[in-house]
């Protein structure tokens, strides 16, 4: 089974207002993310070494510049997303542009459900 293991909200400002709206409101950790226009959204604590929430059914996300995503998306984890997109594409869906690198840590891709809901997937490299 695969998992929701992150969020990404689109704002306006997310450097300003928009990010400022999650740290006010909910208390949320806002960290531009290297010199990425991305800000990692901590919305619960994480184990130093693995980076992995503490709380179990916890997950952290980003807040990014309202683009071609303009809505929430929640991210699922695969273990292949190439694989994984040749299956949402046999049920009706569509990726949207090509996975991409994000650092050492994995690969990130977007897609459009069969009811045209945007949605991420996440490939781990470990």
């Amino acid at each position: 089974m695969d998992s929701v293991v992150h969020f990404e909200i689109p704002v306006n400002d997310p450097a300003g207002e928009g990010g400022k709206f999650y740290q006010e409101v909910f208390g949320w950790n806002t960290d531009q993310w290297g010199d990425m226009p991305y800000w990692m959204a901590g919305t619960t604590e994480v184990d130093e070494q693995t980076r992995m929430p503490k709380t179990p059914g916890a997950i952290n996300g980003g807040i990014m510049e309202k683009g071609k995503i303009a809505n929430p998306v929640i991210t699922i984890n695969v273990d292949d997303i190439d694989a994984k997109a040749e299956i949402i594409k046999e049920h009706g869906g569509e990726m949207i542009g090509e996975k991409q690198k994000v650092g050492e840590m994995g690969w990130a891709a977007y897609f459009k459900d069969n009811s045209g809901n945007t949605m991420g997937l996440w490939q781990s490299t470990k």
